[in-house]
């Protein structure tokens, strides 16, 4: 049997399935599904559909060849079949243009890169991608980042990669937008278990479920991951549960869904160069992130006639976040009564909720067919957030003792208020052509207000505006090709956290020390792509993309070079660019699935800006670097690569290796590209990956990661490395001072794990 195209989407009349009886609870769900007119043995096996989602709401979709982009499209068979432990992994072995990095130390806490914009979970990285979940925004209204552990990787049904400034997604979709589609109980039927474990200490166990019944239909999915790290001090714990709940009849569907996470992560951070004598050594510790969440989303759909439907969703989302972290005191000298270090501790409590509603119209104008969207949204979120510092000594292990009281430093609430009214149409002009015209007015507003009465000048109210515009037109002459071209607009506004750190001569400490700071511009990019895709044959398919992204009032997080690797402050650096070229092919035959991508990304500031790195070895007197334009931006590879090729051996065993690529990289801080350590070398690493299923219920799987055991980093930062004394203790207090070096987040040594399935539903 041929291994499907993951682009495409079957679909399936459903099936009775039968669970085993002596567990109840699976039992009611995997059995409670709509019988089908035909016998329970057949399968009825629609014409293939291929549809992209293109507004953040699920349930819309616009044929493939009508899209004017190079978008990429994942679904639940793929994750599942690899077993990555989170969806970054995933994406960077399988998504074209994406890269990823180890800042902190953590593997559920990457920063996930889209040609070269980013969304991260670390407070100071800029970023650019827009990301939802069933529609609901997860990019945190404090500082826009994503915490992808918060994201239950066992109920992702569906992942749409959206290349561009595609304005309906709205604020941060910079470079593109990332749309997740959870599972549910109809079109995933049948339950399942699995438990794995191996290398680094990690075990798991993921359990779904789902049916229907008549009407409704169910969905339950949880995960359970331990893992003490592959280096010290970068553990994790990860407990995740996902239920959605759906109802639906001929002209109306309501989904409602819980998402529950509470995860404790523990992080190294990147190292200095001298310490590569033992990779998996912290520079100091502790630093530890623990992470809730519960959020309810809402989804309906109702048909109000052939033409007119209504689609929406309300959610509301519960988060908060401790932090605990440990940090040199960059000011310490031996003579006085400066502490060595800190332990920061610092607590959030968020609140965000939201509402989208659209129109869609399908009508016809002159004799072409024409869908048209009105949409509106409004993001709404409440942050109170507290942050209070406690004197430290270090141990002979860099291990933070604390010698004094903590002391409040911060107290404060946000309120950020994101408006939108968009319209997308899709016009099919004759049988070859379509034209895609959107647009979107967005009013962003974040208040801030001091809690501790010593800095009423926090108090303030930010306001920006602006409407980004978007065309793309298409021309399909043969099932075989589609090429495309467009030209796209969007913004990301300041949030609360750059707007209070602008000051570059008071460089704040991430999470923040909130200071009345000079105020920031909204940033604004402007996208033009061109490209192509299609099959060469039944059995291959290809794509091929040239872009341009251009952004003012670009905002960049400059380190201010110290011992402590989180401070700097935020600036508008003037333009920006990212550029590139996507080559991507997938082969499918009766006994193999061949996949590879190619990415060049060119990103380089295009405007002049002073930057205080006294870290890098070309800063003049006063620890300035002058960042010219052409210049390369740190922490983004200019080639990458990846291949995937999974094997059917037999109808019962299949075996899967795959590898990726990527160029060297400048360390944040070598803006300029002068330093003298020069880039990050580049990287390539392979991974295996084996799955036996011995009865129709049951299935062994295992993965090798890093099969070859290279030792490589994927960033870099510079920065003044204080602990130069014998075996890495505090240099100062034996009289050797702090010497700058380069820093890198070092990537996970060999690994391998294996794990049992079993499906309770042995047709599935």
């Amino acid at each position: 049997m041929a291994l499907r195209d993951p682009n495409e989407v079957r679909f399936r009349a459903p099936r009775r399935h039968h669970a085993a009886l002596w567990v109840a609870v699976f039992d009611a769900l995997a059995t409670a599904q709509v019988q089908a007119a035909d016998p329970p043995d057949s399968v009825v096996e629609l014409p293939t559909v291929q549809v992209i989602g293109t507004t953040p709401l699920p349930g819309l979709g616009v044929p493939l060849k009508d899209v004017p982009a190079n978008v990429q499209t994942f679904g639940a068979r793929e994750i599942d079949r690899q077993r990555w432990p989170t969806l970054g992994d995933f994406m960077l072995n399988n998504a074209g243009s994406v890269t990823t990095n180890t800042a902190q130390g953590n593997p559920y806490q990457p920063d996930i890169y889209f040609r070269g914009f980013a969304a991260s979970a670390v407070l100071g990285t800029p970023q650019g991608l827009s990301v939802f979940l069933d529609g609901m925004r997860v990019n945190e209204s404090f500082g826009d980042v994503v915490n992808w552990d918060l994201i239950p990787r066992a109920a992702i049904g569906r992942v749409d990669l959206m290349p561009g400034s595609n304005p309906v997604f709205g604020l941060n979709t910079l470079g593109g937008a990332l749309s997740i589609q959870t599972k549910n109980g109809r079109q995933f039927p049948g339950a399942s278990i699995e438990a794995s474990g191996g290398s680094f200490g990690r075990s798991e166990v993921n359990f779904e479920m789902g049916g229907a019944l008549e009407r409704w239909d169910g969905f339950l999915a949880g995960t359970y991951a331990s893992d003490n790290g592959w280096a010290d001090h970068n553990s994790s714990t990860v407990r995740q549960l996902f239920g959605k709940v759906g109802w639906r009849d001929a002209r109306t569907s309501v989904e409602a869904s819980l998402n529950f996470a509470d995860n404790t992560l523990e992080g190294n951070q990147t190292i200095p160069l001298s310490f590569l004598d033992d990779v998996r050594q912290a520079y100091t510790f502790p630093d530890r992130n623990t992470n809730k969440v519960s959020a309810l989303n809402l989804v309906g759909q109702h048909a109000i006639s052939e033409r007119l439907s209504l689609a929406g969703n309300v959610y509301y989302r519960s988060y908060r976040n401790t932090n605990v972290s440990s940090n040199v005191n960059d000011e310490f000298e031996t003579d006085d009564d400066e502490p060595q270090g800190f332990n920061d501790r610092s607590t959030l409590d968020e609140q965000t909720w939201g509402v989208a509603l659209q129109l869609i119209v399908r009508d016809t104008l002159g004799e072409q067919r024409n869908q048209l969207v009105l949409g509106m949204s409004g993001d709404f979120g409440s942050d109170q957030f507290t942050q209070d510092s406690q004197p430290a000594e270090f141990t002979s292990n860099r291990a933070t003792i604390g010698i004094g009281d903590f002391e409040p430093e911060t107290a404060a609430s946000t309120r950020n208020q994101y408006f939108g009214l968009y319209f997308a149409d899709t016009l099919e002009l004759g049988a070859d052509w379509s034209l895609s015209v959107s647009g979107r007015y967005n009013v962003a507003r974040v208040t801030i207000l001091d809690e501790s009465g010593e800095s009423p000048e926090l108090n303030g109210v930010n306001t920006f505006r602006r409407f980004n515009p978007a065309v793309g037109v298409t021309y399909s002459p043969s099932e075989r090709l589609t090429a495309y071209a467009a030209y796209n607009e969007g913004t990301r506004a300041p949030t609360a956290l750059e707007l209070t750190c602008a000051d570059p001569e008071a460089p704040c400490k991430l999470p923040n020390n909130f200071l009345a700071d000079p105020p920031l511009e909204q940033v604004v990019a402007k996208t033009v792509e061109i490209g192509a895709r299609g099959r060469a044959s039944p059995a291959l398919q290809w794509s091929a993309a040239l872009y341009r992204t251009e952004l003012d009032n670009d905002i960049q997080f400059i380190s201010s070079g110290g011992a402590a690797l989180n401070t700097g402050y935020f600036a508008n650096v003037g333009q920006t660019r990212r550029q590139g070229l996507e080559l991507g092919a997938i082969v499918h035959t009766e006994w193999m699935e061949l996949a590879v991508h190619y990415s060049l990304i060119d990103a380089t500031y295009q405007t002049a800006f002073v930057e205080h790195s006294p870290s890098n070895s070309s800063a003049d007197a006063n620890g300035d670097i002058v960042v010219q334009p052409g210049d390369r931006i740190a922490g983004i590879p200019r080639q990458s690569a990846k291949l995937r090729v999974d094997f059917r051996i037999t109808p019962q065993w299949d075996l899967a290796f795959s590898a990726v690529y990527n160029s060297g990289v400048y360390a944040r801080g070598d803006e300029n590209n002068q330093d003298v350590n020069a880039k990050v070398p580049g990287y390539a690493v392979v991974n295996f990956d084996t799955r036996w299923r011995i009865t129709n219920a049951l299935e062994l799987f295992a993965r090798v990661d890093n099969v070859f055991d290279n030792r490589y980093a994927s960033v870099g930062v510079l920065g003044q490395n204080f602990f130069t004394g014998p075996g890495h203790i505090f240099g100062p207090t034996v009289g050797v001072g702090p010497v700058a070096e380069q820093f890198r987040g070092m990537g996970a040594p060999r690994g391998a794990w294996i794990g049992l399935r079993y499906a309770f539903d042995a047709d599935r």
